[in-house]
């Protein structure tokens, strides 16, 4: 079986500037990558088949990305050999850390790798939009600014800071909070210069902290270990993230969480460790 890495992102800023009729939300975003991954196992079969052999609790087979990543390639591809899955999960389910999405776009990378990159990354991410609007994003693999549904993405240049990340054990409807009558959706368009200069901020934060008391009781206290306005939430949440200098200071203050707070400290890194998995 080869294994690949599915790499955690978090959104380092989130603007929703419209929605279109179809009711796909606009966005202006920048997407970082963390080392903290899932782990995607791949072993081809020989009779079509596609089947996931591990467990994933709350998760059917049915509805797992991972599967339908497969599903999804096997359709494009003439006499797909069929495939066991295998997925071992790290990142928290529902936490705004784009582990779903992530997972898929492994598969789809893992599975043109193995039966001999009969699709480019551009057709790859054609095909993974169709699972989810980061997917492409994760195909690429690197850092960047991305717009429209997701599907415009610039490469970015980012300061890779350690991150401490927690949960604050809740799942948020990434489905609720898009269809909420409360969300922003008319953020002014803004630019990449601008983020750089002025940072940015995510729509979708307030909502939810109003919907969600755990995530806007966390916030609070992560934001009494940073700087003012430097705690955020990644997309529709749960999930909250402090930049540190150094993995030492991050480690610090996760030590100092009360009890009941789960996270973890990683760096960023603005190229995907998937992409050394290929090579």
């Amino acid at each position: 079986m080869h294994f690949y890495s599915a790499p955690a992102k978090l959104n380092l800023m989130l603007h929703v500037v419209g929605q279109r009729a179809d009711g796909y939300h606009l966005l202006q975003t920048v997407f970082q990558f963390l080392d903290y991954s899932d782990r995607i196992g791949i072993k081809l079969r020989n009779d079509g088949l596609i089947r996931r052999v591990s467990d994933l609790e709350n998760v059917p087979e049915a509805d797992d990305l991972v599967v339908k990543a497969a599903r999804l390639f096997a359709d494009s591809y003439e006499s797909f050999p069929g495939v066991d899955l295998f997925v071992e999960k790290s990142i928290p389910m529902g936490g705004g850390l784009g582990g779903g999405s992530s997972d898929a776009a492994s598969t789809l990378m893992g599975l043109n790798m193995l039966l001999g990159e009969k699709f480019t990354i551009n057709e790859l991410a054609q095909l993974g939009v169709r699972l989810g609007a980061d997917v492409p994003v994760f195909i690429h693999g690197q850092a960047c600014w991305a717009e429209g549904v997701g599907e415009k993405i610039t490469p970015l240049d980012l300061p890779e800071p350690w991150f401490l990340v927690i949960n604050p054990g809740v799942h948020v409807s990434t489905a609720e909070i898009f269809s909420h009558s409360d969300l922003t959706r008319s953020s002014p368009l803004t630019t990449i210069a601008d983020f750089f200069s002025q940072g940015g901020r995510n729509d979708c934060e307030d909502l939810v902290r109003k919907l969600y008391p755990e995530v806007d009781d966390a916030l609070i206290l992560l934001s009494r270990f940073a700087k003012a306005g430097v705690a955020r939430m990644t997309g529709t949440g749960a999930s909250l993230f402090v930049p540190f200098d150094n993995e030492q200071e991050a480690l610090s203050v996760l030590a100092k969480l009360p009890q009941g707070y789960e996270g973890f400290v990683a760096k960023g890194m603005n190229r995907s460790p998937l992409l050394d998995d290929l090579i």
